[in-house]
């Protein structure tokens, strides 16, 4: 097969999410390969990184290193490469091991093509449903590695790295001079006007420039979106950085990521906050000691709905007392709805008058109270003694 067609498909006339600089040096290795007429045959890449195994305590780092592309092929051998087929495979079986609490993406990429990034982008914010991700610009997540970067809940950047290039760029190679000079003339032999838009062996004519343009235009408006959605930006926000370049802690200033740490910060902190999350709420006496992994989970939703239906509890005993001030103080010392009963009998006792607004429809206490313990009959047997004393 011929290399120029092959390699020229991947990187000419094609809108890219690419650094700038990186794809110089692309540039840099393919030249050379076009005074080639034949390639090898593609050679197989290397194996996909397998996610790290999540850590002891359930956190898998999934790394995103090299140029970006749909799938990988014959630039293999050229340039390191990682697909987002491979991304997506790795990011599924980390959803679906059940070892693993969070996942943390290790990106360090230039970004790559536009193909296949922002379905990529959009199956990591849905899984954000499933797990927490965070990602990690360790040392670079630049244009098609910022979309993917900027999916995550929250995005770390260390002290040197960088995050950007919000940005679309095609590139065009007219070669017709250099064939004029090997005294080679291509006569494309076509149906269809614009059928060999494009072509290396011809001047880029105004209507296949426009066509180019026209597609970057509609690329960079759906990174512009994405980026802004993802990140809670307006799209003038994304249009204004114009594509540039932010480090450190100018990253976090422009609204592009949203805490200064390493990797490894990264990671504990995810820990810790997981850790904090998987508490029972109840635990909150630091004389307590804190729950082994084998404890039960707790249900949050039925601790909540029991202290709704103690505080209601509380607040219609108070009513029926005719002593609706109480409520808030009761519910202010966490009293239960039996202690609340308590007070309240026992202040009816001291009164002047003993007078009942019991409703036929109170419930019922679950747990009965002895006779000899009531106020109530405290009080009545005191009345009646003072009562037979006056006779």
């Amino acid at each position: 097969m011929t290399g120029l067609p092959h390699l020229a498909a991947r990187v000419f006339n094609t809108p890219l999410l690419i650094y700038r600089a990186k794809l110089d040096v692309i540039l840099s290795v393919l030249t050379p390969k076009f005074e080639l007429q034949t390639l090898p045959p593609p050679q197989m890449g290397p194996p996909a990184l397998a996610p790290r195994l999540a850590d002891e305590r359930g956190i898998s780092v999934l790394p995103i290193h090299g140029t970006l592309v749909q799938r990988t092929g014959g630039l293999d051998a050229l340039s390191g490469l990682t697909s987002y087929q491979s991304i997506a495979r790795r990011l599924d079986a980390a959803l679906a091991d059940e070892s693993v609490r969070g996942i943390v993406l290790d990106v360090d990429s230039p970004g790559g093509e536009a193909a296949g990034v922002f379905d990529l982008a959009d199956h990591i914010r849905a899984a954000r449903s499933q797990k927490p991700i965070w990602a990690v610009a360790n040392d670079g997540a630049f244009s098609a590695a910022y979309a993917l970067a900027s999916a995550a809940d929250r995005v770390y950047v260390t002290r040197t790295a960088g995050v950007g290039s919000i940005g679309v760029i095609a590139l065009h190679v007219d070669q017709s001079q250099k064939d004029a000079n090997a005294g080679l003339k291509f006569t494309p032999i076509q149906a269809g006007a614009r059928k060999s838009d494009g072509s290396p062996h011809a001047e880029l004519t105004t209507e296949a420039r426009d066509s180019i343009q026209t597609e970057v235009n509609r690329l960079y408006e759906l990174f512009v979106l994405t980026v802004a959605d993802q990140r809670g930006l307006s799209a003038d926000t994304v249009r204004k950085t114009e594509a540039a370049l932010y480090f450190g802690q100018d990253a976090i200033n422009v609204g592009l990521a949203d805490r200064m740490g390493t990797l490894s910060d990264a990671v504990q902190q995810m820990h810790t906050e997981l850790d904090a999350a998987a508490r029972p709420l109840f635990l909150e006496n630091p004389n307590m000691s804190t729950p082994d992994s084998t404890a039960p989970a707790v249900d949050t939703d039925a601790v909540r709905a029991q202290a709704h239906g103690d505080a209601l509890a509380i607040a219609e005993l108070c009513e029926l007392a005719g002593q609706p001030a109480l409520t808030a103080s009761f519910l202010a010392e966490d009293l239960t709805a039996a202690t609340a009963r308590q007070r309240l009998l026992a202040a009816k006792a001291e009164s002047p008058e003993i007078t009942s607004h019991l409703s036929p429809t109170a419930p019922v206490p679950t747990v009965a109270t002895s006779l000899a313990d009531n106020p109530l009959i405290h009080a009545v047997k005191a009345r009646a003694a003072a009562a037979r004393r006056e006779r």
